[in-house]
Parts: structure tokens; C-alpha cells; sequence
């Protein structure tokens, strides 16, 4: 199949496609975003960047995006694009499959960063749950890639035309319930700065220490694993690692956190990693930037202090 240089970004329910414009800015000359949904998220997308935006119209009451899977998978075949973009959430993965199975291509996911090398599109994924990375290269149609959505787009850039193309969805498929889940609202894949509690932790109540340093910071919390699912001490949502949240933020900072593989392939893209813990043969610190061997109970209010007292 002949492609165009065109990268196009399927956008469901959520205009916070920073990284999405990102990777398609380095694949494609042209970048245009397809809006399936509310009017609301096709305006907050016309500041995103992109050179074009297709809006499918305000759906029906009643009426899942996913609904429209057949009609965005004609419209995307139709442009045969040299790359699709999608977010990996539950609405963007039956999108992104629509249009894979329409182009006869595997939807790739676990994207660590894409590239262009002459007509091919390469990427570089984690596999095997994080632990291992394999650099996968598309050439000769289409590819289609499942990408953490990143920040929300920035109200101050120049919005582009809304172009209205109706679409029909799919006879029979209705929302007829909505049983909203008791989370955390937190969105860790788009936080700058994350500070995380690990078991160094000796009681519940003392996770006010790390949500001070973290309000210090500007940060989001977060955790490993043990004290989402072993001890519930924080929310599922907040959990870090091989099997949780894999986040990139420009600071990272673990607290009482040993460092082991399943957790640090949760961080590998931070730029940043600073390390807090009593033991000072933890693997952890084997694998940040700068390191603090302490007792956190007594470090991390040092540090909020001194932060506060700098503001």
C-alpha cells in the first residue's frame, strides 16, 4: 500500500495528547487529528498543534465513541497515512483496532520513542512487562502505535479550523449504564514531578511526610507496589512499576523505595532520579542521579522545610 507522509492522531475522550503531537511531528509533515466526541474535546484539540482537525460531529445521547470504530477506520485507510497515533486507554485500543484491522497491520504498544529512517518507521517498545526493550521496524504501510496520551494541550496555542465530517456509528450500541469507579483522580503519566513511598514507610498515617514534600515540589505521589496491593495504603492508580504505572517526569524522586527491576522499569524515562533511603547497598541507588543515604523520617521534612522556606 502506498502511504502518504501524513500522520494522523485519533483522539476519543481526552484532548491531553501532548506526546501523541510529539511522536507525530518527528513521522510526518502534516499532522492531523481525528476527534471522535463532544465538541468540547475537538476545541481543546484545535490547540494542540496539529495542522488539521476532523471532527465527526456531536454523537447522539446514549452514543459510545466506540460506536464510530468503523467509520474512523474508513476515514484513516482513506488518508493511508504513513503512521496512526492513538492513546492506550480503553477507548483509544478498540479505535487504534478498527483502523489495524482495516489495514491489515498489528497495533504496536509499550512505545518508549519513534524515529523515521528513510521510509521506515521505527520504534522502540518495551516487552516482556517492561524488562526488556525491542526496536521494531514498519515499513511498507501503515503503522499503527498505542502511546501514553501525555499533558493536557496548552490553551495559549493558536487553535485550527474545526473541519465537520458527519459520521454514522453503529446501529445498536448504547450506553445504558454508567456506574462511575471510586479512584484517585490522578493523572501520573502527565505529572512533571512524581515522589513515590516504597516499604521504608512504618505507618499510614505517615504518608502525610511524602504528600508534604510532594506539595513542596508541585508533584504528584505515588508508590511501589507493596503499599498499593499489599498494604492499600494508597490508591491502585498511584502504584508504580512492571505491572502499574510507567511514567516519564522530568523529576523523580524514591522514597525508601530499594529499587528493584520491577519497579524502576516503571521510571525508566524520568530524567531525572533522586533516591532516599537508610540503606545504602540498595540497588537504587545504582540507578539514580543524585542519592541521599538517611533515615526518610527524618530527611524527607529537612527537605520540605527547606523548600518551603525557599519559596
Amino acid at each position: 500500500m502506498n502511504v502518504t507522509s501524513q500522520s494522523w492522531i485519533v483522539v476519543s475522550d481526552d484532548p491531553a495528547v501532548s506526546a501523541l503531537v510529539e511522536a507525530a511531528r518527528v513521522l510526518g509533515t502534516e499532522v492531523v487529528a481525528l476527534v471522535v466526541g463532544r465538541r468540547a474535546i475537538a476545541e481543546q484539540t484545535a490547540h494542540a498543534g496539529v495542522d488539521r482537525l476532523v471532527w465527526l460531529g456531536e454523537p447522539a445521547d446514549g452514543t459510545p465513541v466506540e460506536a464510530y470504530a468503523g467509520e474512523v477506520a474508513r476515514i484513516v485507510a482513506d488518508a493511508a497515512p504513513r503512521v496512526v497515533l492513538g492513546a492506550a486507554n480503553p477507548a483509544g485500543r478498540v479505535l487504534l483496532g478498527a483502523v489495524a484491522a482495516r489495514l491489515q497491520a498489528p497495533v504496536l504498544a509499550g512505545i518508549g520513542s519513534v524515529e523515521l529512517a528513510g521510509d521506515q518507521v521505527v520504534v522502540n517498545r518495551t516487552v516482556l512487562g517492561g524488562i526488556a526493550e525491542h526496536r521494531t521496524a514498519v515499513s511498507g504501510g501503515t503503522a499503527v502505535l498505542a502511546l501514553a496520551p501525555g499533558a493536557s494541550v496548552d490553551a495559549t496555542v493558536a487553535p485550527v479550523a474545526l473541519e465537520e465530517v458527519p459520521a454514522t456509528p453503529a446501529t445498536g450500541a448504547t450506553i445504558t449504564d454508567v456506574r462511575i469507579k471510586e479512584q484517585a483522580k490522578v493523572d501520573l503519566g502527565a505529572a512533571r514531578t512524581v515522589v513515590a513511598i516504597g516499604r521504608g514507610l512504618k505507618n499510614r498515617e505517615d504518608l502525610a511526610l511524602v504528600t508534604d514534600l510532594a506539595e513542596a515540589v508541585g508533584g504528584e505521589v505515588a508508590c511501589s507496589r507493596p503499599l498499593a496491593e499489599g498494604v492499600d495504603w494508597v490508591a491502585k492508580e498511584r502504584y508504580v512499576g512492571i505491572s502499574g504505572q510507567h511514567i516519564a517526569p522530568d523529576l523523580y524522586v524514591a522514597i525508601g523505595i530499594s529499587g528493584q527491576l520491577q519497579h524502576m522499569v516503571g521510571v525508566r524515562g524520568a530524567k531525572v532520579v533522586v533516591a532516599i533511603n537508610s540503606d545504602k547497598s540498595a540497588p537504587i541507588f545504582a540507578q539514580c542521579d543524585y542519592g541521599i543515604v538517611g533515615d526518610l523520617y527524618q530527611v524527607v521534612p529537612a527537605l520540605t522545610a527547606a523548600l518551603g522556606a525557599g519559596a
